[in-house]
């Protein structure tokens, strides 16, 4: 830097100034308020500079001048003057105006480096101009700042629905914003209030959102709770009304075929015979009594109804007579006063008539005379036109004259070129003969000529033809070598990545399982923890124990002290002779051996009942603590069995999965090589093929073009000749490439057999993994063996206990241990009891019942035993029946409870399976142990009720999907389609459509995460209950076919609907539930082919529809979809944005004309009420009866092991 250079450090860098012309460049007025600005400065310098000071700062008589360091111009006119800040000035101001009329879009351009080379970059240059350009300034301002606003208005129409009742009661929405925030945001620091709007730090609006979502979905939880509730009640009433009709008529033909028998058939039919004929006889019989008698009665009532006529008859007819001859006269009568009067209308009438037609015949004669004088006008007319025709009749005919004249004259013309033709044609024909005898002669020898050459061009053709065919066999036979290894390949292909896909599945499946085996590990922890309380618990009730014990001793000393007090003061007056005179022998022997007297115990016997009350209130304390302490000590040993078992399989998975995950990795190495050679060897044989072809076409056209060319010289043969060599060459150079591709396959041959000794050694690098894992295991199983033993301490210190509080002072002998056969004994009169403590009052939410899934039914199941030991078939089929009523009563009354249904279903499928399991059939004991087989049923075949069960089971099934769909339903439209996941979406709407409500009033729509939530709750709690993992993935796939079909039926009746963006949407929320079937380890039980009808509407509506070719895509994409759902979506779409365009009428036309050729129905809508078949799969339990244990929490003390 020179003398005359001075450095300004702005906010991007420094700046450097250069003195030199300084005052020229700047020699414009300051503006006054720049003026005010400096003279208010702090620094005092710069303040003076611009004081209005009346002194000037030097002597009038001082003759220093300011010379610039360079001479300039002066101008003239000073209004004239230009300088650079002018000329700045006035650019600066033309770039405002610029950037004030349009909409500017800045772009930073960031040179890499000064010299403008490629693949150069200067880290420091860049620097500085991302400085320069005041990017890292603006970065880290809005790092330390608040980058997202809102503002109170907007605030609380948004997060309305977070406020309470409280809240909203005020009236000032500022302060309730305030309220609101500070209740949901604890850190003051992550949100500041300005005077209109509310600014947050980068999370907070992320996390207010969640907040609002979730409690968007319990809302919508309750909705749609009662909303299900009132469909499957419907559905559930008119299923139970279709069932009881379905029972009524096969309960009838059950009946039926229980009575029908041959012998019954024999003696139904025997007595029918016997009384056909004991009937007929009697019919016969009466029928013949009753006859005579209707004969007798009918000859007297017709006699009585004739004569009765005929005297009838004669009246009538005497008075007809009479009739006859009165009516005659007064009809003649009649006749002629009516004849009078018509004659007297008839004349009247004519006459009138003869009077018009006088007066027609006038009107008519004076119409004749007026047309008479108009047809003698038009004849004077007609007669002066016939005058005007003849003249020019006259002047055609002289025309026609001269017309005929010239045509005489043409025709004789004619004549003459005739004849002169004629002789010309005679010449020619001459000329022709001799023509046709020179050329017969030379086609003879051409002909000749020809004959030669085409039998040497023939000879030669048929050797080429056969040098080609040989070519060809030998093309063919390789190109079925390359078809047959190529196919080999693909097949190789496909079986790596099918069993890559059972990779993946396996190690999501260890993934999960290592996942549980860890939470139940955590489990044993936090229960290993619990037990050096109760050894402390065990200590204190020892040492209390033993308090106790030296309190008795103690309390039984101070009274034989005092009762041998007592009797030396009793004793004192009398003397031994009078008491042995007073007492009896039998008295006498009543003594004891420390000299005390029965009567004096007998005075004492209030002291020592106290003393026994309180020491049976104590012993009770004590026994109900043991039983309780039994009780985890039971517990625990069952959990630490159960995970030894989980121990065992998580290790052989852990194993096998490893070996696979390796073998795999090497293989998925290979798999771009193979895809490599295949693509190459497909590429070579594309191109011989296009040889061969193009081959085949030349010959053809070599052919034709020899037959065309014989005429020609022999030397074009020879040209042939020389393109078929060359084509020869070509043929050989073509299989020494495919010799060397051989070769090459060959080689990958053999890197694939090294890869496969690597794979071997890196197998056996996994065997010794295997090996350190299994040590592992064992030191394991030696830790819990080590809490076994410690368990087992614990159980001889409780019975220890136990033994020494029953009896202090004597010794009791250890229990013998005893052997339970998996039955629980009941009385019949307590059968009532059983159901109602088991099924009816049993709540799913218990602690005890979910320790071993299908507790309930294993219960039930030891009760049938007993009955079955029993051979008791009254008390057996009473068990049952009241058990499925039971069941039956639980489901009518909590219709609508999701937990109790989930449980009752997975406890009747349980039931049911140990009654398939313990039945006694082979197809059902194979899968069975020793032990298990023992337990079968001996002396009753349940295959009816297993029947029953089986129905149950269907009917439990169908009204728990009904409960799932109701809660379910009302979350599909608004989570699937009208809620926007995806960012930026929800400020574009389609425009032209019905207003939508404002987010105020949408407060309660539900989101994908809720569905999510919501089939979360549904899985879990499934497999809390011990639900079968084939049934759950059967409930899974109805629900996602509900989602489905619901989905595409709103997006086929709402037209807003149809647009890209909402089809990317719909395309997001499909991804996000395939993740979650991945998760749940339910992605191969056919539930992603239910949603594929709406994947692939989502797919068509983002899908170009303008061309043909979009068109026949849509035709081949869109299988699941029929054609009248397709034409609906292309007929349906609606642009939201300007790039977007309608289909044209022209595309669906087409679309129509190519779906044609399918079959499918005409139906738009899918059907939502369509329900899968259920089928109840047969997974035999792993726990034995012998282990399993009646918890007390289930108030069923009056069943005992057996």
């Amino acid at each position: 830097m020179s003398n005359r250079a001075f450095i300004v450090q702005h906010f991007a860098d420094k700046v450097q100034y250069e003195c030199d012309g300084f005052l020229e460049k700047n020699r414009d007025t300051l503006y006054e308020e720049l003026i005010k600005l400096v003279k208010t400065s702090k620094f005092h310098l710069l303040a003076n500079f611009f004081q209005d000071d009346e002194t000037p700062m030097f002597p009038s008589n001082s003759t220093i001048k300011v010379k610039p360091a360079r001479p300039g111009v002066k101008p003239t006119n000073k209004q004239l003057r230009m300088t650079v800040g002018s000329k700045f000035r006035g650019s600066l101001y033309l770039l405002m105006e610029t950037l004030n009329a349009t909409t500017p879009h800045y772009v930073r351009c960031i040179k890499p480096n000064d010299d403008k080379l490629p693949f150069e970059y200067d880290c420091k240059r860049v620097d500085q101009q991302l400085r320069a350009c005041g990017v890292l300034e603006t970065i880290r301002i809005s790092a330390q700042s608040y980058p997202s606003r809102w503002t109170y208005i907007e605030f609380y129409s948004r997060y309305r629905i977070l406020m309470t009742q409280q809240e909203l009661s005020l009236n000032e929405k500022k302060q309730i914003c305030k309220i609101v925030l500070q209740r949901l945001i604890q850190d003051p620091n992550q949100y500041q209030f300005g005077r209109t709007k509310i600014f947050f730090r980068a999370g907070q609006v992320a996390y207010l959102e969640k907040v609002r979502s979730d409690r968007l979905r319990a809302a919508c939880i309750i909705i749609q709770k009662n909303v299900r509730c009132w469909i499957q009640r419907k559905k559930y009433l008119r299923f139970r009304n279709a069932a009881i009709i379905i029972q009524q008529y096969v309960r009838g033909q059950r009946a039926v075929r229980q009575a029908v028998s041959a012998a019954a058939l024999k003696q139904t039919w025997g007595a029918i015979v016997i009384q056909r004929h004991a009937r007929g006889f009697l019919v016969r019989r009466l029928y013949q009594l009753i006859l005579v008698a209707t004969v007798t009665v009918q000859a007297f009532t017709r006699g009585y109804f004739a004569r009765k006529k005929f005297r009838r008859m004669l009246q009538e007819h005497k008075a007809t007579i009479l009739q006859k001859h009165a009516r005659a006269w007064l009809a003649r009568r009649r006749f002629q006063s009516i004849r009078r009067v018509v004659l007297n209308i008839q004349l009247s009438y004519r006459v009138q008539q003869l009077q018009k037609k006088l007066e027609d015949q006038n009107k008519q004669n004076h119409g004749l005379l007026e047309r008479l004088t108009t047809l003698a006008s038009t004849h004077s007319a007609d007669t002066d036109k016939l005058h005007k025709l003849e003249s020019e009749c006259e002047k055609s005919v002289a025309q026609k004259k001269k017309t005929e004249e010239q045509l005489k004259k043409l025709k004789e013309e004619n004549d003459q070129t005739i004849t002169k033709l004629q002789k010309q044609n005679v010449d020619l024909v001459e000329q022709k003969q001799e023509l046709e005898k020179n050329l017969h002669c030379k086609t003879v020898e051409m002909e000749e000529k020809m004959n030669e050459l085409t039998r040497q061009v023939l000879g030669d053709l048929e050797k080429e033809e056969e040098q080609r065919k040989a070519l060809e066999n030998s093309l063919h036979f390789q190109r079925e070598d390359y078809e047959a290894k190529i196919k080999a390949m693909r097949e190789e292909i496909r079986s790596l990545k099918e069993e890559n896909k059972q990779l993946k599945q396996d190690v999501q499946n260890g993934a999960q399982v290592n996942d549980g085996f860890k939470r139940e590990v955590e489990e044993l922890s936090k229960q290993a923890k619990v037990i050096p309380q109760l050894k402390r618990e065990i200590s204190l009730l020892e040492t209390q124990r033993k308090d106790i014990e030296k309190q008795m001793q103690e309390q039984v000393h101070d009274m034989r002290a005092k009762m041998t007090e007592v009797t030396k003061q009793l004793l004192r007056g009398l003397q031994t002779e009078d008491l042995r005179q007073r007492l009896s022998p039998e008295e006498l022997q009543q003594l004891n051996e420390d000299g005390e007297v029965w009567f004096a115990y007998e005075g004492l016997k209030k002291a020592t009942r106290v003393l026994e009350v309180h020491y049976q209130a104590q012993r009770e304390s004590y026994e109900n603590e043991i039983e309780t302490l039994n009780l985890k000590t039971e517990h625990l040993s069952q959990e630490i069995g159960h995970l030894q078992a989980l121990f065992k399989e998580e290790n052989n998975t852990k194993h096998s999965i490893k070996e696979e995950l390796a073998r795999l990795t090497k293989e998925n190495m290979v798999i771009p090589e193979l895809k490599q050679h295949i693509s190459e060897l497909q590429k070579q044989k594309m191109e011989i093929e296009n040889c061969s072809k193009k081959q085949a076409v030349d010959m053809q056209v070599k052919l034709e073009e020899l037959s065309g060319q014989l005429t020609q010289n022999l030397e074009d043969t020879d040209f042939q000749k020389g393109t078929l060599e060359i084509e020869r060459e070509i043929h050989k150079k073509e299989k020494e490439d495919l010799v060397s591709t051989l070769a090459q396959i060959q080689e990958a041959s053999d890197h694939l057999k090294q890869q496969y000794q690597e794979e071997s050694e890196a197998r056996a690098v996994l065997w010794q993994e295997v090996s350190r894992l299994a040590s592992e295991n064992k030191d394991l199983e030696e830790q819990v063996d080590m809490k076994e033993k410690t368990i087992k301490k614990l159980q001889d210190q409780v019975n220890s206990l136990t033994k020494s509080i029953e009896k202090a002072k004597q010794e009791q002998a250890p229990p013998v241990p005893k052997v339970y056969i998996g039955m629980l004994e009941y009385k019949p009169e307590d059968e009532p009891k059983l159901t109602k403590n088991l099924i009816l009052d049993l709540k799913p939410r218990g602690v005890v019942v979910n320790l071993i899934p299908g507790l309930p039914a294993n219960i039930l199941f030891m009760c049938v035993r007993y009955a079955d030991h029993l051979n008791d078939a009254g008390r057996l089929k009473s068990l049952m029946n009241s058990t499925i009523n039971a069941i039956k009563q639980v489901i009518k009354t909590h219709h609508t409870d999701f937990e109790m249904m989930s449980f009752w279903l997975s406890n009747t499928s349980h039931f049911l399976n140990c009654l398939k399991q313990y039945s006694g059939e082979e197809e059902f004991m194979k899968y069975n142990s020793v032990q298990q087989n023992k337990n079968c049923l001996k002396n009753f075949d349940l295959s009816e009720y297993r029947q029953i069960l089986s129905d149950l089971a269907i009917r439990i099934y169908h009204q728990f999907l009904n409960v799932m769909e109701r809660q379910l339903q009302p979350m599909i439209v608004s989570g699937m389609l009208e809620q926007e996941s995806l960012q930026g979406m929800s400020s574009m709407k389609p425009t032209g459509f019905r207003k939508r409500s404002s987010s105020i009033e949408d407060l309660n729509s539900y989101t994908i995460s809720s569905i999510l939530h919501q089939l979360d709750f549904f899985h879990n709690t499934m497999c809390q209950h011990g639900m079968d993992q084939e049934l759950i993935k059967q409930t899974v796939k109805q629900l996602f076919y509900l989602i489905g079909a619901i989905t595409l039926n709103n997006l086929f009746l709402r037209k807003d609907m149809c647009s890209c963006r909402k089809g990317m949407q719909i395309r997001c929320n499909i991804s996000y539930v395939e993740e979650w079937l991945q998760e749940k380890s339910l992605q191969n039980s056919a539930v992603k082919e239910t949603m594929e009808p709406l994947s692939q509407a989502a797919w068509l509506l983002q899908v170009n529809k303008t061309t043909e070719e979009d068109a026949k895509e849509i035709c081949n994409q869109c299988s699941s979809l029929s054609s009248v759902q397709i034409v609906k979506i292309l007929n349906s779409y609606t642009p939201i944005d300007d790039f977007e365009k309608r289909v044209a009428p022209s595309f669906v036309r087409k679309v129509q004309s190519m779906l044609q050729s399918r079959e499918d129905g005409s139906q738009l809508l899918m059907d939502t009420n369509y329900q899968f078949q259920v089928t109840f799969p047969f997974t035999p339990s792993p726990h034995t009866l012998e282990t399993i244990q009646v918890p007390s929490s289930l108030k069923l003390g009056f069943l005992t092991r057996i």
